[in-house]
């Protein structure tokens, strides 16, 4: 017998409505085995007796709509009756339907609904919050003295204030809540729910389908290139997963590859993920209604980032708020689970379907918004500040910007946003800001030719030439094919980079713009060397030097004289070579210019080596490793050190050419360049092979 308020209740001998109140499971594969084995953890008795206090009584599972959260509480539900002894009470599982304006229940109703289900006759259900809330907890700690655990399933609840009341305080009974939101006030074990990865969302299409038409219906494993589009345009959304599968359900004869292909066209996708009872806009529908006046407005003006996801910093150009405010309204929408957390603290990001529904909202309210302009300020927050970073990048002399302290911060920032800036430069055409497109161009190239993201760099000054060439800008034109040029070059396309560079030389001298000119033909100069056209070489590199000099330009007479030194080495003229390489390190030094200088004591070392100057060249390349590892110039570095390596082995160094050449090796891996990682090896090999260590020399070889 239990008391409560005034009345007194008996217990029925099983709690049947509880029991059959649990939604049957959508499928007995949900991908979230990991999610279900740590909520069983949570929800699993405590092993000193009936009495004893657990540490987790409530856990909530929070994520996206559509993510799977009741799926989740369903189905780890489902697998903790299973488990005997666990809940020998059964189950209450009540829908709070706490997004749905038109059905949400309040905490007053569903505690009605809950003493019904445990057998509290009506008539002594009392009217008010706190004592239905009284007696709901007094009845669930009688079952638990019983020994009959209950586990209380609270869905779909909104806040806090929806889901408090429903919670048991016995601390034997175990409840499960799922919400929109980070319900972070319930003192409870929190649970994000993600997307399905690839694997995981072809195992819900499958079966889904498998589900609904037997296992004869082998459409997605028979076309796997059309099953994975179609996870992929899902972006791991059990809802979206679930609705594709039963539109081929519906249709037996219609191929995945025709689904996939009518699911690719972005602003149709949303309206083809629906079915009569159920449809992710929809779905989507019930989170933005809850949102307030300034959480829409960034929630639409978000997808206007042409990248994957976005700095608080951005977000607050975007909008044109302070930062704080910015940051205040993007953790709203990442509790509401709108956005998550990007890569790091600061950044967010949007799921694929989301981004489209916001943008659909954008579209709509673009006026109010003021869209476009909201979309200027956000791009040339991206062009000022790129150009603020890379004058701590660039070679030559010159003032930094005070945007950044120094040359660490500005790589930091361009590390952080390269994806955003590089996808920015693609779309600005189109979007009417060509000119963000060659800003970015330029700016960017130090950036992208240091981190050697060549394909980006490829991509992006292709972009800026065609706006220069349809804009008639001729000597913008020259700009983009010289840094084209230099792209091309370190993709070893090295006819493509020649053209380019002889183009650019023509424009640039047509323009009477002798320092451009100086700096192309250095360029060309480069690439002639690498296919191996050494007298053309040099009688460019020559050119080059005698306009640097010319026009003062003492930074561009630094690297054509290095360069020079370069094609001087390969055809033998190694006294010649070592004088310009010399020059070349004077002047770098006094430049300041600490990647140039050890560009030139790199090369340097590797003529004094050819000389057999050995110890010169040790020093130039111990010189050239330090400042590499000092600029975190892992591809110098790993350069610097496998020719180093090599200069100790020649003067029976052995001990110490293993150690930097395993360096070397690890350098290169790191940056999955394995050519220096199979020059590294093989020099390795040699000198484990002069102290005997030869099974270690075979393995390298």
């Amino acid at each position: 017998m239990i008391q409560g308020r005034d009345i007194t209740v008996q217990l029925p001998p099983a709690i049947k409505p509880a029991l059959s109140g649990l939604p049957k499971p959508a499928s007995a594969f949900t991908g979230r085995d990991q999610h279900v084995e740590r909520l069983l953890t949570d929800l699993a008795p405590a092993t000193g007796g009936v009495g004893e206090q657990r540490t987790v009584l409530v856990s909530a599972v929070s994520g996206l709509a559509g993510i799977g959260k009741t799926e989740l509480a369903v189905q780890t539900a489902a697998q903790a009756l299973r488990q005997p002894g666990w809940f020998p009470g059964g189950v209450l599982f009540v829908d709070l339907f706490g997004y749905d304006p038109g059905r949400t229940l309040s905490p007053e109703r569903a505690l009605e609904g809950l003493l019904h289900a445990l057998g509290v006759p009506g008539e002594h259900i009392p009217g008010g919050l706190e004592d239905r809330q009284r007696l709901y907890r007094s009845v669930l700690a009688a079952y638990a003295r019983e020994g009959r655990r209950i586990l209380v399933v609270v869905d779909n609840a909104s806040t806090t204030g929806q889901a408090g009341p429903l919670l048991p305080t016995d601390g034997i009974t175990a409840a499960l809540v799922t919400s929109r939101h980070t319900l972070d006030g319930l003192d409870a074990r929190l649970h994000d729910l993600d997307t399905l990865d690839t694997d995981a969302s072809l195992a819900v299409l499958d079966q889904a389908l498998r589900h609904a038409r037997g296992d004869g219906d082998t459409r997605f494993t028979d076309d796997a290139e059309a099953a994975a589009m179609i996870a992929r345009l899902c972006a791991g959304l059990p809802l979206a997963l679930r609705i594709a599968a039963a539109i081929l359900a519906a249709s037996p004869g219609r191929p995945a590859s025709h689904l996939a292909a009518a699911l690719q066209a972005e602003h149709t996708r949303l309206d083809k993920l629906a079915r009569p009872d159920r449809a992710v806009r929809a779905a989507f529908d019930l989170s933005y209604q809850h949102l307030t006046p300034e959480q829409a407005r960034i929630f639409r003006l978000l997808p206007l980032n042409p990248g994957p996801d976005l700095a608080t910093e951005s977000a607050a150009h975007l909008t044109d708020t302070a930062s704080d405010q910015a940051e205040e309204l993007l953790q709203q929408l990442s509790e509401a689970h709108l956005i998550e957390p990007g890569s790091s603290w600061g950044r967010w990001r949007m799921h694929d379907l989301v981004r489209l529904y916001a943008d659909e909202h954008g579209r709509t309210h673009a006026t109010p918004d003021q869209r476009d302009t909201a979309r200027t300020r956000l791009f040339t927050h991206y062009q000022d500040t790129t150009e603020a970073a890379n004058t701590h990048l660039r070679p030559e002399p010159g003032p930094r910007a005070p945007r950044f302290p120094d040359r660490t911060a500005a790589l930091h920032w361009l590390d952080g946003e390269h994806i955003n800036l590089t996808a920015t430069g693609a779309a600005a055409p189109a979007l009417g800001h060509p000119t963000i497109t060659t800003s970015l161009s330029s700016n960017l190239f130090h950036y992208l030719e240091y981190r050697r993201y060549f394909d980006d760099l490829i991509a992006l000054t292709t972009t800026a030439l065609t706006v220069c060439r349809e804009a008639g800008n001729r000597h913008g034109e020259g700009g983009a094919l010289n840094n084209l040029g230099n792209a091309l070059r370190e993709v070893r396309r090295f006819e493509e980079a020649i053209n380019a560079h002889t183009q650019a030389i023509a424009l640039f001298r047509e323009a009477g713009d002798r320092h451009g000119e100086g700096g192309a033909l250095n360029n060309l100069g480069i690439a002639l060397r690498l296919v191996r056209r050494f007298e053309e070489a040099i009688d460019t590199l020559n050119r080059a030097t005698t306009i640097c000099r010319e026009t003062g330009d003492r930074h561009g007479e630094g690297q054509a004289l290095n360069n020079l030194g370069g094609a001087l080495h390969q055809t033998r003229r190694f006294e010649e070579a070592i004088n310009a390489h010399t020059q070349a390190t004077t002047i770098f030094r006094e430049l300041d210019d600490r990647h140039g200088e050890s560009t030139a004591l790199y090369n340097l070392g590797g003529v004094l080596q050819q000389t057999r100057r050995f110890e010169e060249a040790i020093n130039a390349h111990t010189q050239a490793t330090a400042i590499s590892r000092e600029l975190d110039d892992h591809h110098g570095e790993g350069q610097a050190l496998n020719n180093l390596g090599l200069a100790l082995h020649e003067v029976r160094r052995f001990e110490e050419a293993i150690n930097t050449l395993t360096r070397a090796i690890a350098l290169y891996r790191k940056l999955d360049d394995h050519h220096g990682e199979g020059q590294a090896l093989n020099n390795l090999g040699l000198a484990l092979h002069e102290v005997r260590r030869f099974e270690e020399a075979i393995n390298t070889l």
